[in-house]
């Protein structure tokens, strides 16, 4: 085991996280209320993992691998739900999981991609910037949209393949892999 490992309340969801995005959520269900509760006291970022299709209602399987997310915008709401933003701020893997409190929780330790020189990823990344760009003027001339919104792409190579694949249209098992590699 890690010395980096740490605990951390993990939420299953039905969607994939990327580091360096962000996903407006609205907790309602008493368990999540008292998770971000602790969240907040404890000052601990939440595990945002994507929930396995065969999970059923309050015995959600996770996949080993999620993204820790910092909590932002939070509004508690007067019946006690919470609306906030959850923000991507690095990959980990479960190491071990427990329910000893009403929600999942797990030992996870960071995981970080293979180091790669800049110079190897400098073709690849221009040639994925322009493509994405040519998708997202696709998906706006469908809806009838303007290309009003000036996108900045990031400008670094693993933090422009975590936006790419957040923003693509494809499974969520298929996000989940490209969660999972290590290489950029």
């Amino acid at each position: 085991m890690s010395t980096a490992a740490l605990e951390l309340p993990l939420f299953p969801l039905d969607v994939v996280l990327f580091p360096g995005t962000a996903l407006p959520l609205h907790i309602f269900e008493p368990r999540y209320r008292q998770m971000i509760a602790d969240c907040v006291r404890e000052e601990l970022p939440i595990g945002i993992v994507l929930a396995r299709p065969e999970s059923e209602y309050l015995q959600e399987v996770p996949y080993s691998v999620g993204t820790m997310a910092e909590i932002r915008n939070l509004d508690r709401l007067p019946d006690g739900r919470y609306t906030l933003i959850a923000v991507g701020t690095r990959r980990f893997r479960i190491i071990n999981q427990h329910h000893q409190k009403p929600y999942l929780s797990a030992l996870v330790e960071p995981i970080e991609d293979a180091v790669e020189p800049t110079s190897a990823l400098l073709h690849p990344m221009n040639q994925a910037s322009s493509l994405f760009n040519t998708y997202l003027d696709m998906l706006l001339e469908t809806v009838n949209e303007e290309k009003d919104l000036e996108m900045g792409l990031p400008e670094e190579p693993e933090s422009l393949s975590y936006c790419v694949a957040y923003f693509l249209d494809i499974q969520n098992e298929a996000k989940q892999h490209l969660l999972e590699l290590t290489s950029t």
